[in-house]
């Protein structure tokens, strides 16, 4: 690319001394990036001028551009950012600084325990921290920040496999749904698209030609509805521009992943052809959407009004999909002119002519949920924890709620009303007992929908959240806000409570899953704590979960998990190459009958020893059975160990609840739904109307089985779940 383009392209509206600065700039960029090349072999001064030529087809100011051919010189090159802010001032320093990444990560403080993880994922953490709060101060330092990694996405091929798949998903993750939320629908669907490409290559293509290969059918489609829109427009005097265009390929894969889960076929998806209305207002939009109608029957469900309701990036149209020509179904929006303008460069389109504060100002209200993240981010005590609030409570889809005073609030999808109560206002979610949907009543754990209406129960009395709220498994809270919120909270207690809890918890929570607790003191040091009491106390307070660590120790006894088998699996002669029928390998002997011992019912992750029987083979005990310690012909005991066949095991469990109607109801459809076989069940009510539920299951290993008792303990009237067998390591029977 020359640099002549750059400045045609910034003449046009620019005034030549604007122009005349970005040529200086270049200038400077080209002799000091001189003799660079970048991976792909070009000249390492045509990735600023890409970045530069993007913010100049978004007509930003002169500023902008400056910046964009500047920012990679700091990192590149000797040149130091003092040097920059004397030649071109402070301004275009300030931009320049807050897209350079960081040199290298800020070392702990003496005493300051920092979260051990992957250096590379921490990074990326602290670098978006960085840009955002940049961001927050001038949003110009986005745009360029976008349109550098839109560029590099452009020639990502000159970089090796593995850098392009987490670059390429890092894109996903961060930068398209970054574009999504300020508008910025030219950026967005290229950058998912980019990444798209390179994280699932082949999706891509079978997608790409489905699309390339029905290009003349399509056009030939859009051609008529177009004429037909065209003279019912003509009949109402209305003036359009109508436009047809396909669906981007991530979109339709999105769409498509969506259908196949509801088993339905891509070519039912209603969207893969869309018609644009461009008319002069907001009255002839709903014109427009009257006639069409009027022609065509739209679908039930599909109609949204965004004039009336902007998204919070400030998007704005009529959105409807209509039975069309031939049964075709069709989606047609209809905007105004300053509306699509909106719509494709988002609050880049408020700098567009302009140079500095005015546009600034017309933007602060399509940032606030920025502005709100950055307050947040001083409560976030670590860069990953910082990247992953950005990824739940900023980029995922929003859902739309109502205050009961009609002032409207956005959440992430799936947020529930505590995370509306943490939302509003720290102390009412302290204080909810209690929440009302649309006047009704609800549980905490609902899921907002768009167009409620929220209204908090509160109490009086100083409550404070409840423990359960942090446990993932009840799906109280989803935001990173409210967690952090509730997790302060009880920061905040004594010490010695939150010690006492966390022990509790930990061992409640491996007692449950019929684990031994390891060494306390090498598990707390696993978790980043020096010495035990603090991880019981981080425990107690909600910074650590008992669940987690019980979850992550299985991991570490099961191990990893075998690769797939293969889709038509190798032929055999061999007796010995098919499984254990109990998915035990019995080491040392080949074909050999084994099956799961019925005292103790060990399940894959626990540790397991083989007793040889006089006429059924192999039976499979727990190392700590009762019946295996107390063996009197220790020479019958053997090794063995877990193998990889695909196999449920036996496992019982005791449920105690207060009664109520439909508890035992509750119980078998959330068995149901974490796809768990009951092989058997008793229930007995004690006088004081306490129910003891015997369950008989078949599970798939530890991990199956833990998540179900963590979900579990939160039905309703549940007040312990725990795992029987403790017999078989006593000898002493606990089955009523």
């Amino acid at each position: 690319m020359e640099v002549t383009a750059l400045l045609e392209a910034a003449s046009r509206y620019l005034p030549p001394e604007k122009v005349d600065l970005i040529k200086s700039a270049y200038d400077f960029a080209a002799k000091a990036h001189e003799g660079q090349n970048r991976k792909s072999g070009e000249p390492f001064i045509e990735h600023p001028l890409a970045v530069a030529m993007t913010l100049a087809e978004l007509q930003l100011d002169s500023t902008a551009i400056k910046a964009a051919l500047l920012h990679d010189v700091p990192e590149d090159s000797s040149i130091t950012l003092s040097k920059i802010e004397e030649i071109f001032g402070k301004d275009v320093a300030r931009l320049v600084d807050g897209v350079t990444k960081l040199a290298k990560l800020q070392l702990a403080a003496p005493g300051e325990t920092r979260f051990s993880g992957n250096t590379t994922y921490e990074r990326q953490a602290e670098n978006l921290r960085k840009m955002l709060v940049a961001m927050a101060e001038d949003l110009r330092v986005v745009f360029i920040k976008l349109a550098d990694r839109l560029h590099n996405m452009r020639t990502l091929d000159a970089m090796p496999p593995e850098n392009q798949k987490a670059t390429a998903r890092e894109t996903l993750e961060i930068y398209a749904p970054l574009a999504h939320r300020l508008g910025i629908w030219e950026m967005k669907w290229q950058l998912e698209d980019l990444a798209f490409r390179f994280i699932e290559p082949v999706q891509y293509k079978s997608l790409a030609r489905l699309i390339a290969g029905k290009r003349a059918e399509r056009e030939d489609f859009i051609n008529k509805v177009i004429e037909v829109l065209r003279g019912e427009f003509e009949k109402s005097g209305l003036k359009a521009e109508i436009t047809g265009r396909a669906k981007h390929i991530y979109s339709l894969h999105q769409k498509a992943e969506k259908y196949t889960s509801q088993g339905r076929q891509i070519d039912e998806i209603y969207d893969l052809l869309a018609i644009r209305v461009l008319v002069n207002s907001v009255r002839e939009c709903y014109t427009a959407l009257g006639t069409v109608h009027a022609i065509w029957h739209p679908i039930p469900s599909t109609f949204d009004d965004y004039i009336a309701n902007p998204k919070p990036n400030g998007y704005q149209s009529l959105h409807t999909a209509v039975v069309s020509i031939g049964g075709t179904a069709l989606e047609i929006q209809i905007r105004t002119y300053e509306m699509h303008r909106l719509a494709e460069y988002g609050v880049a389109a408020h700098w567009r002519y302009k140079e500095g504060e005015k546009a600034a100002v017309k933007s602060e209200d399509r940032i606030s949920w920025l502005r709100q993240l950055v307050d947040w981010h001083r409560d976030l005590s670590g860069a990953e924890e910082f990247l992953e609030s950005v990824k739940t409570d900023i980029f995922n889809d929003q859902v739309f709620v109502f205050t009961p005073g009609g002032e409207i609030k956005d959440l992430p999808k799936g947020a529930t009303p505590l995370d509306f109560a943490y939302r509003v206002h720290t102390e009412l979610g302290h204080r909810c007992v209690g929440a009302k949907i649309n006047g009704k009543l609800v549980g905490l754990d609902y899921r907002l929908r768009n167009g409620d209406v929220v209204e908090i129960v509160t109490t009086k009395k100083d409550k404070g959240p409840s423990r359960d709220w942090l446990n993932p498994n009840l799906g109280y809270v989803k935001t990173s806000h409210a967690i952090t919120k509730i997790r302060q909270w009880f920061k905040k207690q004594e010490r010695t409570e939150n010690i006492e809890k966390g022990r509790e918890q930990l061992e409640k929570e491996f007692r449950h899953l019929g684990l031994k607790l390891p060494d306390l003191k090498a598990l707390s040091h696993m978790n980043g704590h020096e010495n035990v009491d603090d991880f019981y106390a981080a425990i107690g307070y909600g910074g650590l979960s008992a669940h987690t660590i019980a979850m992550a120790q299985i991991a570490l006894v099961e191990g990893p998990k075998p690769a797939a088998e293969p889709a038509v699996p190798p032929v055999s002669t061999s007796p010995s190459a098919r499984p254990p029928t109990s998915g035990v390998s019995v080491m040392g002997i080949g074909d050999v009958v084994s099956k799961i011992a019925g005292c103790c019912h060990p399940i894959p992750g626990e540790d397991i020893i083989g007793y040889v029987t006089r006429s059924q083979g192999v039976t499979i005990h727990r190392t700590d059975c009762y019946n295996v310690l107390k063996e009197e012909e220790p020479e019958r005991l053997i090794p063995v160990q877990w193998g990889t066949a695909d196999q449920l095991y036996p496992t019982r469990l005791q449920i105690l609840a207060w009664d109520r109607v439909g508890l035992v109801r509750d119980i078998s459809t959330l068995i149901a739904d974490e796809k768990i076989n009951i092989t058997g069940m008793t229930v007995a009510e004690s006088p004081d109307r306490v129910t003891s539920i015997s369950l008989d299951i078949e599970t798939k290993g530890l991990t199956q089985l833990a998540r179900l008792i963590s979900k579990m303990e939160g039905v309703k009237g549940v007040t312990s779940v725990s795992r029987l067998g403790e017999e078989a390591r006593t000898g002493k029977p606990t089955w009523p």
